[in-house]
């Protein structure tokens, strides 16, 4: 629950607290588009589909990794951009983009994928907007080669310039991205420690109604584990925070077939229901070639709401291995040092952290897993993380390049091979 105290103005703040008390689904696509007149047809479908929404800007490549000059250059010229470019456009001019569009019942999220999002921040404030994602890990190990202590500063200021539209009256929203970490090959209890380790540090730096994240997996059973674990840890160490739980629908290798990518999204709206999950971020099945046009985001968006609409919350499986171990990583960085924020930075240098497969400098690389026979996420190598005493690694065949491939092709053909219901 909320804490009383919490502004209702934000519209993405009060539109998800909404959501969340009366056990509605709502449902957001990734979409972003570099011209101004389609991104506001975008929104408006988005809006008008058969289904509780909320729009997305999702930003382009260049303003992502920094490089706003050519993303101006490209605005300039009138080339085409994969996102929209919202530092490249004066606030005024994102402003009349979204007028008529978004309010109170339509709010608007900017997801991107800086590692230092200060520029992104400001922009977006400037144009109205409460809400936005990432985080000082989430948004560097995947996505940059960042140093993680300059990514942790420059998101601790981006935290506090948010936190401040409080004294506007609003109620700013930030989502961690930390349930998603490379989107495939991380075991459950790394994804939660992530996203519950972010929230800490989006409220030690003043961002009070937050949001934390999970990527659908390669194990139905293990994901409603997961994220009914990553409930009862936010509801335990986040007790005066206003939060909700996002899923992703997988993040991986996508089906290439309309039906398989259908099949999915739907069965990721099934683990939204059953575990009492607020929002979902859907895919579409144009994923595994291009960027989707408008109408595949909002057949994708239907289909998830009317799986949804014909699921009912599950009974919460008791405490698994997964919780424990997501319990014992947050404990051990928390204990590295009072500063949320520091104590990531120890993190990744003592191993306490490290991604599976991740190439980032500041990742230890010494963690390996694997998809065991019945489709669970099972670590091999644990490194130097802190639940040795919690699991036994997976005794596995070497991972050669071949065993790799399959690993992350496992969903696209899981999904690709089902038949077609007549």
């Amino acid at each position: 629950m909320p804490p009383a105290e919490l502004a209702a103005a934000g519209t993405f703040h009060a539109a998800m607290d909404a959501a969340r008390r009366s056990g509605t689904l709502v449902v957001q696509p990734r979409m972003g588009f570099g011209d101004t007149a389609r991104m506001r047809a975008g929104l408006i479908a988005t809006r008008d589909a058969n289904a509780a929404t909320v729009g997305t800007l999702t930003l382009d490549s260049f303003t992502r990794v920094g490089d706003f000059d050519a993303a101006a250059r490209a605005v300039r010229e009138g080339r085409p951009l994969n996102g929209y470019p919202i530092v490249s456009f004066a606030p005024d001019v994102t402003r009349t983009m979204l007028d008529g569009v978004c309010g109170p019942d339509f709010p608007v999220q900017v997801r991107h994928g800086s590692p230092l999002p200060g520029r992104i921040f400001d922009a977006l404030i400037d144009a109205g907007i409460d809400a936005t994602e990432g985080g000082p890990i989430s948004y560097c190990l995947p996505y940059s080669r960042t140093p993680v202590q300059r990514s942790v500063a420059a998101w601790k200021e981006a935290c506090r310039k948010l936190a401040a539209l409080r004294e506007r009256g609003v109620e700013p929203h930030l989502e961690s991205f930390g349930g998603c970490m490379l989107g495939q090959l991380c075991p459950p209890s790394l994804l939660i420690a992530i996203t519950v380790l972010e929230g800490l540090f989006f409220l030690q730096n003043g961002v009070r109604s937050i949001s934390l994240s999970y990527a659908q997996q390669t194990s139905a059973q293990q994901d409603e584990e997961a994220v009914t674990a990553l409930h009862r840890i936010a509801a335990r160490l986040m007790p005066d925070a206003a939060w909700h739980v996002v899923i992703y629908a997988y993040m991986g290798l996508y089906p290439a077939t309309e039906p398989g990518a259908l099949r999915l999204v739907a069965d990721a709206a099934r683990l939204a229901v059953r575990t009492g999950s607020t929002r979902l971020i859907v895919k579409t099945a144009a994923e595994a070639e291009r960027i989707p046009s408008i109408a595949e985001n909002v057949t994708a968006m239907e289909v998830a709401a009317a799986a949804a609409a014909m699921t009912s919350r599950g009974t919460a499986p008791a405490p698994t291995g997964v919780e424990a171990e997501a319990l014992a990583l947050i404990h051990a960085v928390l204990d590295l040092n009072g500063d949320v924020g520091k104590a990531l930075v120890q993190a990744f240098a003592q191993g306490y952290l490290d991604i599976p497969y991740c190439m980032h400098p500041d990742n230890a690389g010494r963690t390996r897993s694997v998809i065991s026979d019945d489709g669970r996420l099972e670590w091999t190598r644990t490194g130097s993380l802190p639940i040795g005493h919690l699991t036994q690694p997976h005794r596995s065949a070497q991972l050669t390049s071949t065993r790799l491939l399959h690993a992350l092709s496992y969903v696209k053909h899981r999904y690709d091979d089902l038949p077609t219901p007549a």
